[in-house]
Protein backbone atom coordinates (compact mmCIF):
# COMPACT_ATOMS: atom_id res chain seq x y z
CA UNK A 1 0.00 0.00 0.00
CA UNK A 2 2.17 2.86 -1.20
CA UNK A 3 1.88 5.94 0.94
CA UNK A 4 2.04 9.33 -0.74
CA UNK A 5 3.31 12.04 1.51
CA UNK A 6 4.28 15.10 -0.37
CA UNK A 7 3.08 16.50 -3.70
CA UNK A 8 4.77 19.81 -2.88
CA UNK A 9 8.25 21.25 -3.11
CA UNK A 10 10.42 18.34 -4.24
CA UNK A 11 7.50 16.20 -5.38
CA UNK A 12 6.20 18.85 -7.69
CA UNK A 13 9.59 19.61 -9.08
CA UNK A 14 9.72 15.94 -9.99
CA UNK A 15 6.33 16.01 -11.61
CA UNK A 16 5.12 13.27 -9.29
CA UNK A 17 2.24 12.92 -6.85
CA UNK A 18 4.09 12.30 -3.68
CA UNK A 19 7.59 13.44 -3.32
CA UNK A 20 8.04 10.32 -1.37
CA UNK A 21 5.88 7.32 -0.88
CA UNK A 22 6.42 5.20 2.16
CA UNK A 23 4.98 2.05 3.58
CA UNK A 24 3.55 -0.88 1.68
CA UNK A 25 1.30 -3.79 2.30
CA UNK A 26 3.62 -6.25 3.98
CA UNK A 27 1.67 -9.41 3.31
CA UNK A 28 -1.27 -11.46 4.38
CA UNK A 29 -0.88 -10.45 8.02
CA UNK A 30 -1.96 -6.91 7.16
CA UNK A 31 -4.80 -8.18 5.02
CA UNK A 32 -6.05 -10.14 7.99
CA UNK A 33 -6.03 -6.96 10.05
CA UNK A 34 -8.72 -5.34 7.93
CA UNK A 35 -12.35 -6.13 7.40
CA UNK A 36 -14.52 -5.78 4.33
CA UNK A 37 -14.13 -7.24 0.87
CA UNK A 38 -13.41 -3.83 -0.60
CA UNK A 39 -10.44 -3.28 1.69
CA UNK A 40 -9.04 -6.75 1.06
CA UNK A 41 -9.39 -6.27 -2.70
CA UNK A 42 -7.67 -2.90 -2.58
CA UNK A 43 -4.76 -4.11 -0.45
CA UNK A 44 -4.44 -7.27 -2.53
CA UNK A 45 -3.84 -5.23 -5.68
CA UNK A 46 -1.22 -3.23 -3.82
CA UNK A 47 0.56 -6.40 -2.71
CA UNK A 48 0.38 -7.86 -6.21
CA UNK A 49 1.72 -4.66 -7.75
CA UNK A 50 4.63 -4.51 -5.32
CA UNK A 51 5.43 -8.19 -5.82
CA UNK A 52 5.45 -7.72 -9.59
CA UNK A 53 8.11 -5.04 -9.29
CA UNK A 54 10.29 -7.13 -7.00
CA UNK A 55 10.05 -10.23 -9.18
CA UNK A 56 10.95 -8.39 -12.37
CA UNK A 57 13.82 -6.37 -10.89
CA UNK A 58 17.36 -7.06 -12.14
CA UNK A 59 20.64 -6.17 -10.48
CA UNK A 60 21.85 -2.73 -11.54
CA UNK A 61 25.28 -4.24 -12.23
CA UNK A 62 23.68 -6.79 -14.58
CA UNK A 63 21.74 -4.09 -16.42
CA UNK A 64 24.88 -2.01 -16.84
CA UNK A 65 26.77 -5.04 -18.17
CA UNK A 66 24.00 -5.86 -20.67
CA UNK A 67 25.04 -4.63 -24.15
CA UNK A 68 21.37 -4.17 -24.98
CA UNK A 69 20.83 -1.51 -22.31
CA UNK A 70 20.06 1.86 -23.97
CA UNK A 71 22.77 4.48 -23.52
CA UNK A 72 20.49 6.93 -21.69
CA UNK A 73 19.37 4.22 -19.24
CA UNK A 74 22.97 3.21 -18.69
CA UNK A 75 24.06 6.77 -17.92
CA UNK A 76 21.20 7.38 -15.48
CA UNK A 77 21.78 4.08 -13.69
CA UNK A 78 25.47 4.87 -13.36
CA UNK A 79 24.47 8.15 -11.74
CA UNK A 80 22.10 6.38 -9.33
CA UNK A 81 24.81 3.85 -8.49
CA UNK A 82 27.31 6.60 -7.73
CA UNK A 83 24.87 8.67 -5.66
CA UNK A 84 23.82 5.61 -3.69
CA UNK A 85 27.45 4.74 -2.94
CA UNK A 86 28.05 8.33 -1.81
CA UNK A 87 24.97 8.32 0.42
CA UNK A 88 25.79 5.12 2.32
CA UNK A 89 29.59 5.49 2.44
CA UNK A 90 31.10 6.54 5.80
CA UNK A 91 32.13 10.15 6.20
CA UNK A 92 35.77 9.04 6.31
CA UNK A 93 35.33 7.89 2.73
CA UNK A 94 33.61 11.09 1.65
CA UNK A 95 30.04 9.83 2.07
CA UNK A 96 27.00 10.81 4.11
CA UNK A 97 27.00 7.72 6.30
CA UNK A 98 23.32 6.82 5.85
CA UNK A 99 22.30 3.27 6.84
CA UNK A 100 22.33 0.84 3.94
CA UNK A 101 18.96 -0.92 3.72
CA UNK A 102 19.68 -2.55 0.37
CA UNK A 103 17.56 -0.25 -1.79
CA UNK A 104 18.46 0.88 -5.31
CA UNK A 105 20.76 -2.05 -6.08
CA UNK A 106 18.23 -3.49 -8.53
CA UNK A 107 16.39 -1.95 -11.48
CA UNK A 108 12.98 -2.62 -12.98
CA UNK A 109 11.50 -1.31 -16.20
CA UNK A 110 7.98 -0.46 -15.04
CA UNK A 111 6.68 -0.41 -18.61
CA UNK A 112 4.24 2.44 -18.05
CA UNK A 113 4.39 6.22 -17.49
CA UNK A 114 3.91 5.96 -13.72
CA UNK A 115 4.43 3.21 -11.19
CA UNK A 116 1.35 4.12 -9.12
CA UNK A 117 -1.71 6.36 -9.47
CA UNK A 118 -2.98 8.04 -6.30
CA UNK A 119 -6.56 9.15 -5.69
CA UNK A 120 -7.19 12.18 -3.50
CA UNK A 121 -10.61 13.59 -2.62
CA UNK A 122 -12.06 16.42 -0.55
CA UNK A 123 -15.56 17.79 0.16
CA UNK A 124 -16.92 20.45 -2.17
CA UNK A 125 -16.27 23.23 0.35
CA UNK A 126 -13.10 22.08 2.13
CA UNK A 127 -9.43 21.61 1.32
CA UNK A 128 -9.09 18.97 4.04
CA UNK A 129 -8.51 15.65 2.29
CA UNK A 130 -10.52 12.57 3.06
CA UNK A 131 -8.30 10.17 5.01
CA UNK A 132 -8.06 6.45 5.57
CA UNK A 133 -6.05 4.51 8.13
CA UNK A 134 -4.04 1.34 7.61
CA UNK A 135 -1.79 -0.85 9.74
CA UNK A 136 1.91 0.09 9.77
CA UNK A 137 1.62 3.16 7.52
CA UNK A 138 -0.99 4.89 9.67
CA UNK A 139 -3.52 7.37 8.30
CA UNK A 140 -3.09 8.62 4.76
CA UNK A 141 -5.05 10.99 2.57
CA UNK A 142 -5.17 8.95 -0.62
CA UNK A 143 -5.51 5.54 -2.17
CA UNK A 144 -2.70 4.24 -4.37
CA UNK A 145 -3.29 1.90 -7.30
CA UNK A 146 -0.85 0.09 -9.55
CA UNK A 147 -3.53 0.21 -12.27
CA UNK A 148 -4.51 3.54 -13.79
CA UNK A 149 -7.92 2.14 -14.76
CA UNK A 150 -8.61 1.11 -11.17
CA UNK A 151 -7.54 4.54 -9.90
CA UNK A 152 -9.79 6.30 -12.42
CA UNK A 153 -12.71 4.08 -11.40
CA UNK A 154 -12.16 4.95 -7.74
CA UNK A 155 -11.98 8.62 -8.68
CA UNK A 156 -15.29 8.43 -10.55
CA UNK A 157 -16.93 6.69 -7.60
CA UNK A 158 -15.82 9.46 -5.24
CA UNK A 159 -16.84 12.20 -7.66
CA UNK A 160 -20.31 10.66 -7.85
CA UNK A 161 -20.73 11.42 -4.14
CA UNK A 162 -20.10 15.13 -4.78
CA UNK A 163 -16.45 15.26 -3.75
CA UNK A 164 -13.66 17.06 -5.57
CA UNK A 165 -11.27 14.40 -6.87
CA UNK A 166 -7.71 14.29 -8.13
CA UNK A 167 -6.04 11.28 -9.76
CA UNK A 168 -2.31 11.69 -10.32
CA UNK A 169 0.58 9.45 -11.34
CA UNK A 170 3.58 8.75 -9.09
CA UNK A 171 7.06 8.10 -10.45
CA UNK A 172 8.79 6.87 -7.29
CA UNK A 173 8.10 5.68 -3.78
CA UNK A 174 9.83 4.19 -0.78
CA UNK A 175 8.85 1.23 1.40
CA UNK A 176 10.79 2.71 4.33
CA UNK A 177 13.27 -0.14 4.42
CA UNK A 178 10.67 -2.89 4.79
CA UNK A 179 11.60 -4.03 1.30
CA UNK A 180 14.65 -3.49 -0.87
CA UNK A 181 13.27 -0.90 -3.27
CA UNK A 182 14.50 -1.13 -6.85
CA UNK A 183 15.36 1.81 -9.06
CA UNK A 184 12.28 2.39 -11.22
CA UNK A 185 12.44 3.26 -14.91
CA UNK A 186 10.01 6.09 -14.18
CA UNK A 187 12.64 7.70 -11.94
CA UNK A 188 15.13 7.90 -14.79
CA UNK A 189 13.00 10.50 -16.55
CA UNK A 190 14.02 13.02 -13.88
CA UNK A 191 16.69 15.61 -14.72
CA UNK A 192 20.04 14.70 -13.15
CA UNK A 193 19.75 17.19 -10.30
CA UNK A 194 16.32 15.89 -9.35
CA UNK A 195 17.43 12.27 -9.62
CA UNK A 196 20.37 12.92 -7.29
CA UNK A 197 18.08 14.55 -4.74
CA UNK A 198 15.54 11.73 -5.07
CA UNK A 199 18.06 9.01 -4.33
CA UNK A 200 19.45 10.81 -1.26
CA UNK A 201 15.98 11.67 0.04
CA UNK A 202 14.62 8.15 -0.33
CA UNK A 203 17.69 6.55 1.23
CA UNK A 204 17.29 8.84 4.23
CA UNK A 205 13.71 7.84 5.00
CA UNK A 206 14.17 4.31 6.41
CA UNK A 207 16.42 5.61 9.18
CA UNK A 208 13.66 7.78 10.68
CA UNK A 209 9.92 7.31 10.32
CA UNK A 210 7.24 8.52 12.72
CA UNK A 211 3.77 7.18 12.14
CA UNK A 212 1.24 9.93 11.36
CA UNK A 213 3.82 12.75 11.44
CA UNK A 214 4.45 13.61 7.80
CA UNK A 215 5.90 17.04 8.53
CA UNK A 216 8.56 15.56 10.82
CA UNK A 217 9.39 12.73 8.38
CA UNK A 218 9.56 14.89 5.28
CA UNK A 219 11.39 17.77 6.90
CA UNK A 220 14.01 15.34 8.19
CA UNK A 221 14.54 13.70 4.80
CA UNK A 222 14.60 17.07 3.05
CA UNK A 223 17.30 18.32 5.42
CA UNK A 224 19.41 15.24 4.60
CA UNK A 225 18.69 15.76 0.91
CA UNK A 226 19.82 19.38 1.08
CA UNK A 227 23.03 18.48 2.89
CA UNK A 228 23.70 15.60 0.54
CA UNK A 229 23.12 17.71 -2.56
CA UNK A 230 25.35 20.47 -1.18
CA UNK A 231 28.18 17.99 -0.66
CA UNK A 232 27.63 16.30 -4.03
CA UNK A 233 27.75 19.60 -5.89
CA UNK A 234 30.86 20.66 -3.97
CA UNK A 235 32.70 17.44 -4.81
CA UNK A 236 31.34 16.51 -8.24
CA UNK A 237 29.08 19.27 -9.47
CA UNK A 238 29.49 20.87 -12.87
CA UNK A 239 28.37 24.42 -13.68
CA UNK A 240 25.53 22.91 -15.71
CA UNK A 241 24.34 20.71 -12.84
CA UNK A 242 24.51 23.56 -10.35
CA UNK A 243 22.43 25.80 -12.61
CA UNK A 244 19.92 23.03 -13.29
CA UNK A 245 19.47 22.49 -9.57
CA UNK A 246 19.23 26.21 -8.83
CA UNK A 247 16.50 26.73 -11.41
CA UNK A 248 14.54 23.66 -10.31
CA UNK A 249 14.64 24.76 -6.68
CA UNK A 250 13.61 28.32 -7.45
CA UNK A 251 10.70 27.24 -9.64
CA UNK A 252 9.52 24.73 -7.06
CA UNK A 253 9.52 27.38 -4.36
CA UNK A 254 7.58 29.80 -6.58
CA UNK A 255 5.05 27.16 -7.48
CA UNK A 256 4.60 25.93 -3.94
CA UNK A 257 4.09 29.49 -2.69
CA UNK A 258 1.46 30.05 -5.38
CA UNK A 259 -0.49 26.95 -4.41
CA UNK A 260 -0.24 27.53 -0.67
CA UNK A 261 -1.58 31.05 -1.19
CA UNK A 262 -4.55 29.75 -3.17
CA UNK A 263 -5.22 27.05 -0.61
CA UNK A 264 -5.27 29.68 2.14
CA UNK A 265 -7.72 31.83 0.19
CA UNK A 266 -10.07 28.89 -0.24
CA UNK A 267 -9.83 27.98 3.45
CA UNK A 268 -10.81 31.54 4.33
CA UNK A 269 -13.74 31.37 1.92
CA UNK A 270 -15.02 28.07 3.29
CA UNK A 271 -14.91 29.42 6.85
CA UNK A 272 -17.62 31.93 5.97
CA UNK A 273 -21.33 31.27 6.46
CA UNK A 274 -22.42 31.73 2.85
CA UNK A 275 -25.19 30.13 0.80
CA UNK A 276 -23.92 27.17 -1.30
CA UNK A 277 -24.57 29.04 -4.56
CA UNK A 278 -22.49 32.02 -3.44
CA UNK A 279 -19.74 29.77 -2.08
CA UNK A 280 -19.66 27.83 -5.35
CA UNK A 281 -19.37 30.97 -7.46
CA UNK A 282 -16.58 32.45 -5.33
CA UNK A 283 -14.73 29.16 -5.35
CA UNK A 284 -14.83 29.13 -9.15
CA UNK A 285 -13.51 32.70 -9.20
CA UNK A 286 -10.58 31.87 -6.93
CA UNK A 287 -9.63 28.84 -9.00
CA UNK A 288 -9.81 30.86 -12.21
CA UNK A 289 -7.58 33.49 -10.61
CA UNK A 290 -5.08 30.78 -9.64
CA UNK A 291 -4.85 29.68 -13.27
CA UNK A 292 -4.26 33.28 -14.36
CA UNK A 293 -1.58 33.80 -11.69
CA UNK A 294 0.20 30.67 -12.84
CA UNK A 295 0.22 31.94 -16.42
CA UNK A 296 1.77 35.22 -15.23
CA UNK A 297 4.34 33.35 -13.14
CA UNK A 298 5.47 31.39 -16.17
CA UNK A 299 5.74 34.51 -18.31
CA UNK A 300 7.27 36.92 -15.82
CA UNK A 301 9.66 34.70 -13.81
CA UNK A 302 10.17 31.44 -15.69
CA UNK A 303 10.70 32.56 -19.29
CA UNK A 304 7.78 30.40 -20.35
CA UNK A 305 8.93 27.21 -18.60
CA UNK A 306 5.97 24.82 -18.78
CA UNK A 307 7.12 21.97 -16.55
CA UNK A 308 4.15 22.34 -14.20
CA UNK A 309 1.48 22.59 -16.88
CA UNK A 310 0.50 18.97 -16.31
CA UNK A 311 -0.55 19.76 -12.77
CA UNK A 312 -3.05 22.32 -14.01
CA UNK A 313 -4.12 20.14 -16.93
CA UNK A 314 -5.52 17.58 -14.48
CA UNK A 315 -7.87 20.23 -13.14
CA UNK A 316 -7.40 22.37 -10.05
CA UNK A 317 -9.90 21.77 -7.26
CA UNK A 318 -10.07 21.19 -3.50
CA UNK A 319 -8.46 17.76 -3.79
CA UNK A 320 -5.53 19.13 -5.76
CA UNK A 321 -4.95 22.02 -3.37
CA UNK A 322 -5.70 19.87 -0.34
CA UNK A 323 -2.75 17.68 -1.32
CA UNK A 324 -0.51 20.72 -1.02
CA UNK A 325 0.94 21.42 2.40
CA UNK A 326 4.07 22.92 3.92
CA UNK A 327 5.64 19.54 4.59
CA UNK A 328 9.12 21.03 4.80
CA UNK A 329 8.21 23.39 7.64
CA UNK A 330 10.73 21.90 10.09
CA UNK A 331 13.72 21.80 7.75
CA UNK A 332 15.45 24.72 9.56
CA UNK A 333 15.20 22.87 12.88
CA UNK A 334 16.75 19.73 11.40
CA UNK A 335 19.46 21.74 9.68
CA UNK A 336 20.30 23.42 12.98
CA UNK A 337 20.74 20.01 14.61
CA UNK A 338 22.93 18.87 11.73
CA UNK A 339 25.08 21.99 12.07
CA UNK A 340 25.35 21.43 15.84
CA UNK A 341 26.97 18.01 15.22
CA UNK A 342 29.27 19.48 12.55
CA UNK A 343 27.53 17.67 9.70
CA UNK A 344 28.09 14.22 11.21
CA UNK A 345 25.09 12.40 9.72
CA UNK A 346 25.22 9.28 11.94
CA UNK A 347 25.35 11.54 15.03
CA UNK A 348 22.52 13.59 13.55
CA UNK A 349 20.45 10.44 13.06
CA UNK A 350 20.91 9.44 16.70
CA UNK A 351 19.60 12.82 17.84
CA UNK A 352 16.66 12.75 15.42
CA UNK A 353 15.73 9.20 16.37
CA UNK A 354 15.65 10.27 19.99
CA UNK A 355 13.32 13.16 19.21
CA UNK A 356 11.19 10.93 17.00
CA UNK A 357 10.54 8.67 19.97
CA UNK A 358 9.10 11.54 21.97
CA UNK A 359 5.33 12.33 22.03
CA UNK A 360 4.18 14.44 19.09
CA UNK A 361 3.82 17.59 21.19
CA UNK A 362 7.46 17.38 22.32
CA UNK A 363 9.29 16.62 19.06
CA UNK A 364 9.87 20.15 17.81
CA UNK A 365 11.05 21.32 21.22
CA UNK A 366 13.37 18.33 21.32
CA UNK A 367 14.95 19.36 18.01
CA UNK A 368 15.39 22.94 19.13
CA UNK A 369 16.92 21.88 22.41
CA UNK A 370 19.33 19.55 20.59
CA UNK A 371 20.38 22.39 18.29
CA UNK A 372 21.31 24.51 21.32
CA UNK A 373 23.03 21.77 23.31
Amino acid sequence: MPECTRPTLTAMRRGTWGRRLGGVLLGAALLAGLSGCGEVSYLAQAAAGQLDLLVRARGVADVLADPGTPAVTRRKLELVRDVRAFAVAPAAQGGLGLPDHGSFVKYVDVGRPYVVWNVFSAPEFSVQLSTQCFPVAGCVAYRGYFSEAAARAEGRARAATGQDVLVGGVSAYSTLGYLKDPVLSTMLAYPDATLIRTVIHELAHPAVYVKDDTVFNESYATAVEEEGMRRWLAARGTPELREQDRLAQARAQDFNALLLSARGELEALYAQALPPETMRARKAGLLADLNARYARLKEERWDGYAGYDGWFARGVNNAALGSVAAYAALVPEFQAVLARVDGDVPAFLRVVQGCAARPAAERVACLREAARA
